[in-house]
């Protein structure tokens, strides 16, 4: 076989590696396999859930970083929430910021029955307007929210993140919205490319984009 034809291969199976890696994968527990079904059958848009994959990536890197404070915008049902705080060490806190008042009560449900409510505080309204609000400084930063907005969470957050604390943006590769943007002319695909050329160039910070599930950029402020 051939470069060529060995790259094709490779093409035609892009499906089978997250699959394989789920099957490598420590699995979700079962409160969170319940929010999973919980989330399906209530909202028509469940793909906003982490899942397990990008689950338990997140939650590794929180054991690896140990970070006291963390920031999420783009809470959703509480997936990555929950993941995130069982990671966190004794003391440690994670807001979670939303503007859907309408998971509120679910995910709040969720995270209590996670045994989680003491270190994970809801905020629901505007980001914009919640973050200049909170006290940092945050060691870590989860953004998974409207993505035409991603450069603004971005500047507000950068300015409370310590020094060597971590962003980690979500949809990033955006459905592969990103590799031809001019087809996709929405604001969302905007909102994306805009974000990741602007990382890209930012001499403030250093980063790594991952392929995982729909892309993961993981920024650290120098």
């Amino acid at each position: 076989m051939n470069p060529l034809q060995e790259k094709q291969q490779y093409k035609t199976t892009d499906v089978r590696y997250e699959q394989y890696a789920l099957e490598h994968t420590t699995p979700e527990d079962a409160l969170l396999t319940s929010l999973v079904r919980e989330t399906n059958l209530a909202f028509n848009t469940p793909s906003m859930l982490s899942g397990n994959l990008q689950g338990q990536f997140l939650k590794m890197l929180c054991h690896m970083f140990q970070p006291e404070k963390v920031i999420e915008v783009g809470t959703f049902t509480g997936y990555s929430a929950i993941v995130m705080a069982q990671a966190l060490k004794p003391g440690a806190m994670l807001h979670t910021i939303d503007n859907n008042p309408e998971v509120e009560a679910l995910t709040a449900r969720y995270i209590s029955e996670a045994g989680l409510s003491y270190c994970i505080i809801q905020h629901q309204g505007a980001a914009a307007d919640i973050i200049p609000t909170l006290e940092g400084p945050f060691d870590l930063a989860f953004i998974d929210a409207d993505k035409e907005n991603y450069l603004l969470y971005y500047e507000l957050i950068l300015g409370k993140l310590r020094p060597g604390g971590f962003i980690i943006a979500d949809n990033v590769l955006w459905y592969g919205k990103v590799f031809e943007p001019e087809l996709s002319n929405d604001k969302e695909t905007r909102g994306i490319t805009a974000f990741n050329n602007f990382v890209k160039n930012d001499e403030r910070v250093e980063q790594v984009m991952v392929p995982i599930r729909d892309g993961l950029m993981l920024i650290r402020k120098i």
